[in-house]
């Protein structure tokens, strides 16, 4: 008897320590659209491309064959999928290989690209796979359209590695580009810092520790789909789940698991706080912060991770604002130029850091 009860006592106390210190603020009060200016939707009169569609389809697919293999085989699929995607293609651009102080690089140099200029990109993939070749979609697209030059990084992926090199990676890299060009040394004339899913999550940490640092600021900041709240809090983790065709079938059954067990075991996996700012940086500090766009599809789960983040970074003095797509794929900007809605995102891209001149 007196075992059970010292059982129950224990599940008593993890329990308690899970809903005190591992859920972060209460954040439920940026779900309201007080701020009209924070968020911008993006409505197609005919709706999604058949170019998305085929996209969409290939999705499925893939998820269909990963179904039916085990973790590690899953793993290895995903990763050669995601290499694979630039195959076939030809780029206007170079793409330079760089050791950015350490961390594995890539210039990725549009013609006539301004040394001077600089987009620090943060490649995603769930922090377990992808890497500067499997991105060269956006990152050549990126130089092109702000004649600037684009650092790809490989930051150390899980398992392989923990959760922690992932971030020291992005952090050095940072530090190398204040200091680094591809044509050598030198600071650059203009900054910015952007990434997708994964690298949305490290890109958006990145500039609020720069700031913590005393560091020069990035001029902005662009995030695509960023996963921003590992505490998986807001209203569209749970109603998004089957229309987020990408996500949804790999997080999805996380939400059968009791929120204070999933804050454990992401404590137990990350050996991270899930609130903790450095892997959720909306519980964090967000005055002060470079200008910053978001873009998200308006179907996937992360959809109002995002709305949090822009009104609670706004709220906070910081400028900021999302757009959404409705019924895009996730991260759907890498599958330009083939899909029309990417190159509408790159276009507001590019229309948001010309007004920052």
């Amino acid at each position: 008897m007196s075992f059970l009860i010292a059982v129950l006592l224990i599940i008593i106390a993890l329990w308690l320590v899970a809903i005190l210190f591992l859920r972060g603020e209460d954040l439920d009060q940026y779900d309201r659209d007080d701020d009209s200016g924070a968020c911008k939707s993006f409505a197609g009169k005919n709706g999604p491309s058949g170019e998305h569609g085929k996209c969409v389809a290939s999705i499925r697919e893939f998820g269909k064959q990963a179904r039916r293999m085990s973790k590690q085989e899953r793993l290895g699929s995903i990763r050669r999928f995601m290499e694979e995607m630039p195959e076939g293609r030809e780029f206007a651009g170079d793409f330079v290989p760089v050791d950015a102080g350490g961390v594995p690089a890539e210039w990725v140099l549009a013609p006539r690209a301004d040394p001077s200029k600089r987009v620090l990109y943060i490649h995603g993939g769930a922090f377990m796979a992808g890497s500067h070749r499997s991105h060269r979609n956006i990152t050549n697209r990126f130089s092109e359209m702000t004649g600037a030059a684009v650092l790809a990084i490989d930051y150390r992926l899980m398992p392989e590695n923990r959760r922690e090199d992932g971030i020291a990676d992005c952090r050095t890299a940072y530090r190398w580009i204040l200091e680094n060009g591809p044509d050598g040394a030198g600071p650059p004339t203009h900054l910015v810092v952007s990434g997708d899913s994964a690298g949305g999550n490290l890109a958006l940490s990145l500039v609020a520790w720069a700031r913590d640092e005393g560091l020069r600021a990035a001029d902005a900041v662009v995030a695509f789909s960023p996963s921003v709240d590992g505490v998986y809090s807001s209203p569209s983790i749970r109603s998004n789940v089957s229309s987020d065709i990408m996500l949804g079938p790999l997080f999805g059954p996380l939400l059968k698991i009791p929120q204070a067990i999933r804050a454990w075991l992401y404590l137990l996996e990350f050996r991270f706080n899930p609130a903790n700012p450095v892997v959720s940086p909306v519980l964090g500090d967000l005055s002060n912060l470079p200008p910053t766009l978001i873009q998200v599809s308006e179907a996937e789960m992360l959809l109002d991770d995002t709305r949090r983040y822009v009104r609670k970074a706004r709220a906070s003095g910081s400028p900021a604002v999302a757009q959404s797509w409705p019924h895009m794929l996730h991260v759907w900007q890498i599958f330009y130029p083939e899909v029309p809605e990417a190159e509408q995102a790159f276009q507001e891209v590019q229309l948001f850091l010309q007004g920052l001149e």
